[in-house]
């Protein structure tokens, strides 16, 4: 697990997926939270709005991945 996150993209994946967590981890906060729960418009803004942000900072992982193999 060290060796995995000592190099960029690895720690990069991991900080996605730490990301991924804690917005799942306020979904559900936010539907207990709220008196009359979360209506479906808006968690679908949400999670499309979110997705979006995640598939872009993925990709552009990817790309990274993809210079430093060009470098070589």
């Amino acid at each position: 697990m060290r060796e995995f996150l000592e190099s960029d993209t690895g720690f990069y994946y991991a900080i996605g997926l730490f990301t991924i967590a804690v917005f799942l981890g306020a979904l559900a906060m936010l539907a207990v939270v709220t008196p009359g729960g979360i209506g479906a418009l808006e968690l679908g803004g949400l999670v499309v709005g979110f997705g979006l942000f995640m598939l872009v900072y993925f990709v552009s992982i990817t790309i990274h991945q993809l210079e430093d193999r060009e470098e070589l």
